[in-house]
């Protein structure tokens, strides 16, 4: 008997109903201030994972061990924001009325907001935990409140003062960076500081969204908003190790667009960290 062929990510074959985490794209760029193209991502990382083996020689660990589901893309409308956002929060509604973990693959950073307003729902003592190189905290980008630009403003609106904690930020608005001293803990430049975070949050629910403009354009050029003086690989995956001591409820890496390094070198990088972070999970 023939099987129909329907690609996952790279050992991310397991049924739903037998699975713990559960990996979903989200293909939506609508907001992209600079360069667009992240709704390619999560399509080519499924295709470029093949590259790469299921084990982990960092933490000694294999995909094949583990249950993890593909749920594929979402079919996003690119032309209602908040209809893109009801979806995302709907699908991942889904994954934890089943007591699953969501691991989504963006997209531009904005999709983030409708992962957490489902989990902040089931978790309401949520704590955000953000890789990043930019703030992400403007109230509105050029009056629009639904950005990638916002998208951490508008989980505060959530979540509230204290929640979220911000590593490796370099770039922002001089406001944001004013308003946040306020609002949210910001580590700028590196994660110093993140095993402390870590250990304060032991016990609590806890998002961790990671936008991959984190690391140095020198390892990670497919974005499309690149920003020099990032973190390396190696300084990321030994922070993700950290960060996967924590109760994580629910995570998310964005913001590869691959158009922007035909090496295939950032999408190799952005399957590996999501490998790694799948395994850390486990």
């Amino acid at each position: 008997m023939l099987n129909k062929n329907i690609e996952t990510f790279l050992g991310c074959d397991n049924e739903y109903g037998e699975s713990d985490i559960v990996v979903f794209g989200a293909p939506f760029d609508s907001t992209t201030s600079f360069r667009p193209g992240t709704r390619f991502a999560s399509r080519t990382m499924r295709g470029e994972s093949y590259g790469l083996e299921t084990y982990s020689p960092y933490q000694d660990k294999d995909l094949e061990d583990l249950a993890v589901f593909d749920g594929g893309d979402l079919e996003l409308c690119f032309g209602d924001t908040e209809k893109v956002l009801a979806a995302i929060e709907s699908y991942t509604t889904r994954v934890l009325r089943d007591n699953k973990r969501p691991v989504m693959i963006g997209g531009e950073h904005l999709v983030t907001l409708g992962a957490v307003r489902a989990v902040a729902r089931k978790y309401p003592e949520l704590y955000v935990v953000h890789f990043d190189a930019h703030a992400d905290l403007r109230d509105d980008y050029l009056g629009i409140t639904l950005s990638h630009a916002t998208v951490l403003h508008r989980v505060w609106d959530i979540i509230g003062d204290g929640r979220i904690y911000q590593f490796g930020i370099r770039s922002g608005e001089r406001s944001e960076f004013q308003w946040g001293q306020d609002h949210v803990t910001t580590q700028k430049f590196n994660f110093k500081g993140l095993a402390e975070v870590v250990e304060k949050l032991q016990g609590k629910p806890v998002y961790f969204t990671l936008d991959l403009d984190v690391l140095d354009p020198s390892v990670f050029p497919g974005t499309g908003t690149p920003e020099p003086g990032g973190v390396s690989f190696m300084e990321l995956l030994e922070a993700i190790q950290t960060v996967s001591q924590l109760n994580l409820v629910g995570c998310d890496i964005n913001e590869l667009s691959p158009v922007y390094d035909q090496s295939g070198a950032s999408t190799a990088v952005a399957c590996k960290v999501l490998r790694e972070l799948l395994l850390a999970m486990a």
